[in-house]
């Protein structure tokens, strides 16, 4: 189970604006308008992946299930301006711990979205089913991931 990283309102993946998530390419998931300027752990686990840039991360839970987090489209031209990260590669995260802050009026000034896709990377390996309510708190179930193997 996944929990929401974000508090906001969910949004269809297959809406979004960028071929590259709405396509599936990168994996399964939703994605999210941030409500918040806060990212959480949606799982317990580790950091498999912080973007230098800090606008993405990339995390392995314990169950194996790899989760990408990508907050806004284009920010990695932002060159890390805006995004602070809480936690570094290798740490071990519970499920709630604060792993990035953003600033959201400076990056929609700066004209990026703050559509935030997360998604399961290793999707292949699981049944991926999107359970997010129309408005996601942190304590909100997203993804209901079994494994296929």
């Amino acid at each position: 189970m996944v929990t929401s990283p974000i508090k906001g309102q969910f949004v269809k993946l297959e809406d979004i604006d960028d071929q590259a998530f709405n396509s599936g390419a990168l994996g399964l998931g939703i994605a999210i308008e941030p409500a918040e300027d806060i990212v959480v752990a949606p799982v317990s686990g580790s950091i498999t992946s912080l973007f230098p840039t800090h606008h993405a991360i990339g995390i392995t839970s314990d169950e194996g299930a790899e989760i990408l987090i990508h907050v806004g489209m284009d920010t990695v031209r932002l060159e890390g301006k805006y995004f602070t990260a809480h936690v570094k590669q290798g740490d071990r995260i519970e499920r709630g711990q604060k792993l990035i802050s953003f600033d959201i009026e400076k990056i929609k000034e700066a004209g990026y979205p703050l559509t935030t896709p997360v998604v399961v990377t290793n999707a292949s390996s699981y049944d991926v089913e999107v359970i997010a309510p129309a408005t996601l708190t942190t304590d909100d179930l997203i993804l209901e991931l079994v494994s296929k193997g």
